[in-house]
């Protein structure tokens, strides 16, 4: 059939043509093989055949790439889509399927034929539209688990223009760990070139946690609005104490509309980016620099401010320094000394979640895609922070001759926060020293003294409530316990000076220890990908047999006991493969595309209109076949 008949001839004289036409490969073959059924007896006979052929045959070794011979098995599809979204890119599923059965002879199929498989799953799975399966899906996810929370919203023609999306465990991990969030769009992120919005924290062990994520059209206020808004209603209105950005107007004034008692500051990454691109004089650079981390109080960081407007004549109302004197209390450190930031100065937080989508994504993704990739993303932040869970249970190694405080300190901080921040308290509390004590009613003060490098010392005040000889509040005015959490060296030093055998409860923040998921579910999986039965009973046997399989192959007498199992089984079940359960064969994940009558408001979700891109248009860089000047290389005419 490969070289049966002529190519037609319109394609032959065809004048315009789009492309190069393909090498000609019917050449009237007369060779056929017909087969018919007997009527009277039902029964098959060869009714023509002929072996005769007008062309070479092909080799061996190509005969693979011949149409006839390239079929990808069930088996197969089944490996490829779970590779696909597994985030694992088509090229490389290639070269595994090219290992796995030993060469491009012997896999079934080429590279063509895999494309052209996933193009077709892909078109399945989306063919009620992109915006209308992200939407079903996440119906059944809410009608699955009462506690998954999403919103959307549309414009007046019914395009998607905003998507928000939590589960039951983000939403437990911001009640435990919702004091700081960041936030900030990464963009590139889908065809619609929409910006991808996730809300990160910090968890007990100091690593990335994810509370929700949402999807924009718009980068303006009414759209962070909504997003800022969705996101409190799904965490039952409870707002963060502080909040990290990077230097967007709008957001910043949706933050201020929707959270206006948290503690809002802008990006100190961005503040140096910017700092390096506006100030060209290295005297005036390292001068606003320093108030993105003095400390100072209040008062002191207001007069340098006027001494330094006053030095550098900054009068002009639009200029940059001056634009950055009016948002001054967003970024200046001294206004956020005494707040709540957990030691975050960035939004260096949501850039490394950035990092991990951004690999192995594809900028043409569909937002369906697009949320299988980030739920793998998601799911190697909750693998991490197992692995982690499972390092804590083990008590750190300390010294023999470690004090109590110690021991207690290491066993209520997690091992990360304990050799993060802790430890380096602990040791540099031998060098505090004591200059004044002050006992008044149920409150100690404290003036310690410590002693840096160079010499150099400074001096703090400790400020101890005690009741019953029990330490019920502590505070220094290094504001360290109460920015990052932890206590700093001048309090280990007061309560190694006062004898104390326990550690307060109040120097010692929940979200810091184990304690803090308490009650948290133990197992924490991904609930997106539903498996029709037929795949799941595949999935179970394949794994059965791939370890049996290994282990027979170590000997050549279980190697063939095996093999003739395995072949009997295979010719009773392979002439009936076709009589499974239920409608259609799937190879993947089931998005569920019906049953959603409750859900009537939900239908007609049309895709999101694409957005440009920020920023100036690339310019598009001239060929060599443009340049109006050619010349030969040889003759130089």
């Amino acid at each position: 059939m490969h070289c049966e008949g002529f190519r037609a001839e319109k394609h032959l004289t065809r004048e315009i043509k789009m492309r190069r036409s393909r090498n000609i490969t019917r050449c009237g073959c007369p060779a056929k093989l017909v087969i018919a059924q007997d009527q009277n007896t039902e029964q098959w006979y060869v009714k023509d055949f002929i072996d005769e052929h007008n062309h070479p045959m092909i080799e061996p070794d190509l005969s693979c790439f011949l149409r006839s011979h390239r079929r990808i098995c069930d088996e197969q599809k089944a490996e490829i889509v779970l590779l696909q979204i597994s985030g694992i890119r088509k090229h490389q599923i290639m070269d595994i399927m090219l290992k796995r059965y030993g060469g491009y002879d012997r896999v079934g199929f080429t590279s063509r034929d895999l494309y052209n498989f996933l193009h077709r799953s892909k078109l399945q799975t989306l063919s009620p539209g992109d915006a209308q399966t992200l939407i079903n899906y996440m119906i059944v996810q809410k009608r699955r688990d009462p506690d998954f929370s999403f919103q959307y919203k549309r414009d007046g023609r019914g395009h998607l223009t905003g998507v928000l999306w939590c589960d039951f465990e983000s939403q437990m991990d911001y009640r435990a760990f919702g004091d700081v969030v960041v936030f900030d769009g990464t963009y590139k992120t889908n065809k619609y070139n929409l910006p991808l919005v996730p809300f990160v924290g910090v968890n007990h062990h100091k690593s990335t946690v994810l509370f929700a994520c949402g999807v924009v059209a718009h980068e303006d206020t009414e759209s962070y609005v909504w997003l800022l808004r969705s996101f409190s209603d799904a965490m039952s209105q409870k707002h963060p104490v502080s909040v990290i950005t990077d230097g967007d107007l709008a957001m910043q004034k949706a933050i201020s509309i929707v959270w206006p008692n948290s503690s809002h500051r802008l990006c100190g990454w961005h503040i140096e980016n910017n700092i390096v691109s506006n100030i060209m004089d290295a005297k005036v650079k390292e001068g606003i620099r320093c108030f993105l981390y003095d400390r100072c109080s209040i008062e002191e960081i207001e007069r340098k401010w006027m001494e330094f407007l006053k030095k550098n004549e900054v009068t002009y109302k639009d200029s940059w320094l001056y634009q950055m004197y009016e948002r001054r209390q967003v970024w200046c450190a001294a206004y956020h000394a005494s707040k709540r930031y957990l030691g975050l100065r960035s939004n260096q937080r949501s850039e490394s979640l950035h990092s991990r989508i951004q690999f192995n994504l594809d900028r043409k993704m569909s937002l369906v895609e697009l949320l299988q990739h980030f739920d793998n993303t998601v799911q190697k932040l909750c693998i991490r922070e197992a692995n982690l869970d499972f390092e804590a249970s083990y008590k750190p190694c300390l010294e023999p001759d470690a004090s109590i405080i110690v021991n207690e300190a290491a066993e209520r901080f997690t091992p990360s926060v304990y050799y993060a921040d802790v430890q380096y308290s602990l040791k540099t509390a031998s060098k505090c020293f004591l200059i004044e004590e002050m006992d008044g009613y149920n409150i100690v003060e404290y003036k310690v003294g410590r002693v840096d490098k160079g010499d150099k010392q400074y001096f703090v005040e400790c400020e101890i409530c005690v009741h019953e000889d029990k330490v019920k509040e502590i505070s220094c005015s290094c504001l360290k316990l109460q920015s990052l959490g932890t206590p700093c060296s001048h309090i280990f030093f007061v309560l190694g000076l006062r004898g104390e055998s326990k550690l307060p409860d109040c120097c010692v923040l929940e979200r810091w220890t184990m304690g803090a998921k308490r009650g948290f579910p133990p197992t924490r999986k991904s609930t997106m990908y539903d498996y029709s039965d037929n795949v799941q009973r595949y999935h179970e046997l394949h794994n059965i047999s791939q370890m049996t399989s290994f282990a027979a192959s170590q000997s050549l007498e279980a190697y063939e006991r095996l093999k003739r199992v395995l072949e009997e089984e295979a010719a009773m079940i392979l002439p009936n493969r076709g009589e499974g359960e239920g409608g259609g064969k799937r190879f993947g994940p089931v998005l569920t595309q019906g049953g959603l009558d409750d859900y009537a408001e939900s239908y007609n979700v049309l895709d999101p209109i694409r957005v440009p891109g920020r920023g100036a248009p690339k310019k598009k860089m001239k060929s060599s076949s443009d340049k109006s000047n050619k010349k030969c290389t040889l003759c130089k005419d």
